[in-house]
């Protein structure tokens, strides 16, 4: 943490910040008046879904049947600026760190405990105060209307991802959590119904769904035993499909009445043509020009025809796409948008226990809706967000590190021997490769000339350094 510039610790000021604002809750000082600002939704059934042991639970949703087949989808975000003024000791570690780091091994969280798994933390059976988003979606999947406004909320399951994308499936019972809960059986589904909209207008529109091969070390005694990798599920597309529609429908809200703000931009792809070339390697057509309607049908076809391979495709056109970045748009003003998701307008405002991004467009927000200034410059916008973008860089090579270490621990024993893989990165600095199994990513140190992104290839593994987090291999064969 300290190599890559993070603060891995509070200040004496922001840890005793975090102590009062404990000691007023516990005195009953926070603030629970609903007044015409803020509407009491306490009444709705308010879940949340996210990894099993999360505490810092940024976000709970609800769902409405309306009309003419419209539902109605509300995601509260939790008011974090309210217990965070601008400036304070915590704020101010925040600025710096701009995310929560997490390693595997532990969580560096970007706000004090204390609130980001409690008083900052939509947790079950809590009210809490929530910016919330509220989305009307026809039948055809398109946000027909839209609204943004404060309110007091109340969590009533906190449910996981694969419990609950078992139960979606077929494949399980409903959670316990949910079960316990009258109507909550039916609101879920009526959210999976609503996601599932959604889901489909994006495809139509050219988001672009990949399916990427994520593995986290798994502990035992001390010692690395597995890389579990983590994969979607009809649960993680309803947090997906509501999460990038609560924050296109924030940024433009913004946009629309003419306040700068902080958007993520991924602009067209610089290496368009290589991905076309791996497309015609499968006799796929693609159009010369980066075009993301293309590239969406191209991914669903690959994924109904070659399910087995399909992250192995996802990963090498996701390195190809290049990384996003934090940027200041002006009102009304042409930018490049965001090409995987196929939006033009598009920010982060769903996690702000765990992103200062989110921080700050919570509090552009409120200045609408208390007809202010907003509280920082066009200027100060382009400091934090070149801010955000560096330090999430930064955050990656944390995680990233921690991850190679934990496959190298697995892999010492098993040097010599040979495994398949597909080339991820292919620069002057490097050239790397992921092994389909385990899921470890390393370096080809060796008869690498000739291999690009997108490539499979056999490779020998030849060293392991834990420490340093290294992983070599030699290529059995030259390109």
């Amino acid at each position: 943490m300290r190599d890559n510039g993070f603060e891995e610790s509070f200040s004496d000021g922001a840890a005793e910040q975090a102590e009062s604002a404990v000691r007023d809750a516990q005195n009953g000082e926070r603030t629970s008046v609903v007044d015409a600002a803020v509407r009491d939704l306490r009444h709705l059934l308010w879940s949340s879904i996210d990894n099993r042991d999360s505490m810092d639970l940024d976000q709970i949703e609800v769902a409405e049947q309306l009309s003419d087949g419209v539902i109605r989808v509300m995601v509260g975000v939790s008011d974090v600026d309210s217990h965070v003024p601008r400036n304070s000791p915590i704020d101010l570690h925040a600025l710096h760190n701009k995310c929560s780091v997490y390693t595997g091994v532990c969580i560096y969280p970007m706000l004090p405990e204390p609130l980001s798994t409690d008083l900052t933390s939509l947790k079950q059976d809590a009210d809490r105060m929530a910016v919330v988003i509220a989305m009307d979606i026809a039948p055809d999947g398109e946000v027909i209307s839209s609204d943004i406004f404060r309110a007091v909320t109340r969590n009533y399951a906190k449910l996981a991802y694969d419990p609950v994308g078992d139960w979606l499936d077929g494949a399980a019972p409903i959670p316990p959590a949910a079960a316990a809960v009258p109507g909550m059986e039916k609101q879920i589904r009526l959210q999976c119904e609503a996601s599932d909209r959604l889901h489909e207008q994006r495809l139509r529109a050219g988001s672009l769904d990949f399916e990427t091969i994520e593995a986290q070390p798994v502990m035992q005694n001390g010692s690395v035993v597995e890389l579990r990798v983590l994969r979607k599920n009809r649960a993680t597309a309803i947090i997906e499909n509501f999460m990038v529609s609560a924050n296109s429908t924030m940024a433009a809200y913004l946009e629309q009445r003419g306040v700068p703000a902080i958007q993520r931009v991924v602009r067209a792809p610089e290496r368009w043509q290589r991905i076309v070339e791996l497309a015609s390697r499968i006799n796929e057509l693609l159009p010369p020009e980066p075009d993301p309607v293309a590239l969406s049908q191209f991914l669903a076809r690959r994924r109904q025809a070659d399910p087995t391979h399909f992250p192995d495709l996802s990963l090498a056109v996701v390195k190809l796409l290049g990384p996003g970045e934090y940027e200041v748009v002006l009102s009304r003003q042409d930018h490049a948008g965001h090409f995987g998701l196929a939006v033009q307008s598009y920010t982060h405002s769903t996690a702000p226990n765990r992103r200062f991004a989110d921080i700050v467009i919570q509090r552009l927000i409120k200045a609408v809706f208390s007809e202010e200034t907003p509280p920082y410059s066009v200027e100060e916008l382009q400091e934090i967000a070149t801010g955000c973008t560096e330090r999430e860089n930064a955050a990656r090579k944390v995680e990233r590190l921690m991850r190679k270490s934990a496959a190298a621990l697995m892999m010492h024993s098993r040097v010599g021997q040979e495994f398949e893989g597909i080339v991820t990165g292919a620069s002057p600095k490097g050239t790397y490769i992921r092994l389909l199994t385990p899921p470890v990513e390393g370096r080809v140190t060796a008869n690498e000339r000739g291999l690009d992104v997108g490539d499979r290839a056999r490779v020998r593994l030849v060293h392991t350094d834990p420490e340093h987090g290294f992983i070599d291999f030699e290529c059995l064969f030259e390109r």
